[in-house]
Protein backbone atom coordinates (compact mmCIF):
# COMPACT_ATOMS: atom_id res chain seq x y z
CA UNK A 1 0.00 0.00 0.00
CA UNK A 2 1.14 3.51 -0.72
CA UNK A 3 0.22 6.44 1.46
CA UNK A 4 0.55 9.73 -0.41
CA UNK A 5 1.14 12.72 1.86
CA UNK A 6 2.15 16.38 1.52
CA UNK A 7 4.72 17.01 4.22
CA UNK A 8 4.59 16.40 7.94
CA UNK A 9 1.19 17.49 9.25
CA UNK A 10 -1.04 16.27 12.05
CA UNK A 11 -3.39 14.77 9.47
CA UNK A 12 -0.63 12.80 7.73
CA UNK A 13 0.84 11.62 11.04
CA UNK A 14 -2.62 10.45 12.13
CA UNK A 15 -3.19 8.65 8.83
CA UNK A 16 0.13 6.84 9.09
CA UNK A 17 -0.44 5.92 12.74
CA UNK A 18 -3.95 4.60 12.02
CA UNK A 19 -2.71 2.58 9.05
CA UNK A 20 0.20 1.16 11.03
CA UNK A 21 -2.21 0.09 13.80
CA UNK A 22 -4.26 -1.83 11.24
CA UNK A 23 -1.20 -3.39 9.60
CA UNK A 24 0.14 -4.54 12.98
CA UNK A 25 -2.67 -7.10 12.95
CA UNK A 26 -1.26 -8.77 9.83
CA UNK A 27 1.90 -10.72 9.06
CA UNK A 28 4.66 -8.43 7.72
CA UNK A 29 4.52 -10.02 4.26
CA UNK A 30 0.82 -9.25 3.89
CA UNK A 31 0.80 -5.55 4.72
CA UNK A 32 3.54 -3.17 3.64
CA UNK A 33 3.32 0.62 3.72
CA UNK A 34 5.26 2.95 1.46
CA UNK A 35 4.95 6.66 2.29
CA UNK A 36 5.34 9.06 -0.62
CA UNK A 37 5.57 12.81 -0.10
CA UNK A 38 4.10 14.47 -3.19
CA UNK A 39 5.83 17.73 -2.33
CA UNK A 40 9.07 15.92 -3.12
CA UNK A 41 7.61 13.88 -6.01
CA UNK A 42 4.85 16.06 -7.55
CA UNK A 43 4.84 14.04 -10.76
CA UNK A 44 3.34 11.13 -8.82
CA UNK A 45 0.39 13.25 -7.72
CA UNK A 46 -0.36 13.92 -11.38
CA UNK A 47 0.29 10.35 -12.51
CA UNK A 48 -1.92 8.85 -9.78
CA UNK A 49 -4.57 11.57 -10.20
CA UNK A 50 -4.50 12.56 -6.56
CA UNK A 51 -7.03 15.24 -5.68
CA UNK A 52 -6.81 15.07 -1.89
CA UNK A 53 -4.09 14.27 0.60
CA UNK A 54 -3.52 12.02 2.42
CA UNK A 55 -4.59 9.31 -0.02
CA UNK A 56 -3.99 5.61 0.50
CA UNK A 57 -3.81 3.41 -2.59
CA UNK A 58 -3.81 -0.38 -2.38
CA UNK A 59 -2.95 -1.79 -5.80
CA UNK A 60 -2.51 -5.47 -4.98
CA UNK A 61 -4.31 -7.71 -4.68
CA UNK A 62 -6.82 -6.38 -7.18
CA UNK A 63 -9.11 -4.49 -7.26
CA UNK A 64 -7.28 -1.21 -6.71
CA UNK A 65 -8.65 0.63 -3.67
CA UNK A 66 -8.30 4.32 -2.75
CA UNK A 67 -9.03 5.89 0.61
CA UNK A 68 -8.76 9.57 1.44
CA UNK A 69 -8.28 11.14 4.85
CA UNK A 70 -6.67 10.28 8.16
CA UNK A 71 -8.07 6.70 8.18
CA UNK A 72 -9.51 7.10 11.69
CA UNK A 73 -12.66 5.07 11.03
CA UNK A 74 -11.13 1.61 11.36
CA UNK A 75 -14.14 -0.41 10.20
CA UNK A 76 -14.57 1.75 7.09
CA UNK A 77 -10.87 1.45 6.32
CA UNK A 78 -10.99 -2.34 6.63
CA UNK A 79 -14.05 -2.47 4.41
CA UNK A 80 -12.53 -0.05 1.92
CA UNK A 81 -9.33 -2.08 1.71
CA UNK A 82 -11.27 -5.34 1.55
CA UNK A 83 -9.45 -6.61 4.63
CA UNK A 84 -10.84 -8.70 7.42
CA UNK A 85 -9.42 -9.03 10.90
CA UNK A 86 -11.81 -11.77 11.91
CA UNK A 87 -10.06 -14.70 13.51
CA UNK A 88 -10.64 -18.01 11.76
CA UNK A 89 -11.93 -20.81 13.92
CA UNK A 90 -9.77 -23.90 14.07
CA UNK A 91 -11.63 -27.19 14.45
Amino acid sequence: MRLYIAGETDRTRNALRNLEDICDEYPKDRCEIEVIDVRKRPELAVKKRLYAIPTLIKELPLPVRRLIGDLHEREKVLLGLDLSLRKKKVY
